[in-house]
């Protein structure tokens, strides 16, 4: 059986789909390396919403798939930028998210950590700022989940210079009741953070973020670096404080980041193990046996997928995502809050399916074959 997928020309080409899925087998938890996929939200396909209202979620999916996660001995990074954090889920939905999911993680021994922003705040001064961070904060600590400190556009926008990121980070840092994790999201996640930490200049930039982790060691878990510049974050995770792990965040470069050097290596938070999950986990379970080949043999296959879910404008990345939930029969439709399953191409999801597909993460190749002819279908391409 073959497929008719359009390629970026408009021209139509065959496609023989993968007849078996890629053989996981189970394993035990995660030892060498600390591991959270952030994850996507299902959307409800039958409420009667817009683009621009409150997002509505299918809960039951939203949640069987963190379960899905978490079955493979992932962490579950909740209502992080993977799941339209500022992209069509608000903080009233992002804080319903987090309760839940938290609720859930108690119940089947799941790990999780999650998102605190500013995200209820448009606008403001810095102490402004700092108090819509402490709203998120609390909503975060009181669910029992581990808070993951997330860049903020308001802040972005607030802040005078260094001295203000200094200020409202250290605040937070003091009154934190666990230790956190620092999210640094650069532009091409996020147009509006250009120039955060005060600076354009990255390398300046840089010495600020570690004069925010130098000042506060004992309340910081990690840092989760998303620049896609792997270079830089391995110059930057030499430096943290002894303790203080570095999480990738970089979807162009994991398998050398996590694989690490003789000076060290990279935890991960990434938003491609969401599709990637079960391939990720067993790729780390080679790593705890030592076998550095072995890992990378497994993941390196997987960066085509990923850098191609990820291209410019890389704060897209999400449609892809979802769309490869749908085809693996993790939800029963295509449908995003924020009618975000618009924001790609046909071309670009006929190449995330090629790819996918490529690498066994179906399943079920026959059901994923099915839907995405039905998507061709709608879209006029007869097969």
């Amino acid at each position: 059986m073959t497929i008719r997928l359009p390629g970026a020309q408009g021209a139509l080409r065959a496609y023989e789909p993968r007849a078996e899925p890629f053989a996981v087998t189970a394993g035990t938890p995660l030892t060498s390396r600390t591991v959270f996929s952030a994850a996507h939200v299902v959307a409800d396909p039958f409420a009667d919403t817009t683009p621009d209202g409150p997002a509505a979620l299918d809960w039951e999916a939203t949640l069987a798939f963190r379960r899905h996660l978490w079955s493979h001995g992932l962490g579950v990074a909740e209502a992080m930028d993977t799941a339209q954090r500022g992209m069509g889920l608000d903080w009233a939905g992002a804080a319903e998210l987090i309760r839940r999911s938290a609720a859930e993680a108690r119940a089947v021994g799941g790990r999780i950590a999650c998102g605190a922003g500013t995200d209820q705040l448009a606008a403001g001064t810095p102490a402004e700022v700092r108090a819509a961070y402490e709203e998120q904060l609390a909503v975060v600590e009181e669910s029992g989940a581990q808070a993951i400190l997330m860049a903020s556009r308001a802040l972005c926008a607030a802040a005078s210079g260094p001295d203000d990121y200094l200020e409202v980070y250290g605040h937070l840092l003091r009154q934190a009741a666990e230790p956190v994790v620092l999210h640094w999201l650069g532009p091409m996640f996020d147009p509006a953070l250009e120039g955060y930490w005060g600076t354009s200049d990255l390398d300046a930039a840089t010495e600020v973020f570690l004069e925010v982790v130098a000042a506060h060691p004992d309340k910081v878990d990690g840092v989760k670096v998303s620049l896609l510049d792997a270079g830089r974050e391995v110059a930057l995770r030499r430096r943290l404080p002894g303790g203080v792990r570095c999480y990738t965040g970089d979807d162009f470069h994991y398998p050398e980041l996590i694989a690490g050097d003789a000076r060290g290596f990279s935890h991960a938070l990434l938003g491609v193990f969401d599709p990637l999950g079960p391939l990720a986990a067993q790729a780390v379970r080679v790593l705890d046996t030592g076998d550095v080949t072995g890992f990378r043999a497994l993941l390196d296959p997987t960066v085509a997928l990923s850098r191609h879910l990820f291209r410019a404008p890389t704060r897209f990345y999400k449609t892809g995502v979802a769309l490869l939930a749908w085809l693996a029969g993790h939800q029963t439709h295509f449908t995003m809050v924020g009618g975000l399953q618009s924001a790609r191409s046909l071309p670009h999801l006929a190449r995330a399916y090629e790819l996918a597909d490529g690498l066994g993460l179906f399943p079920d190749p026959k059901l994923a074959e099915d839907r995405m002819k039905t998507l061709l279908s709608l879209h006029g391409v007869d097969q």
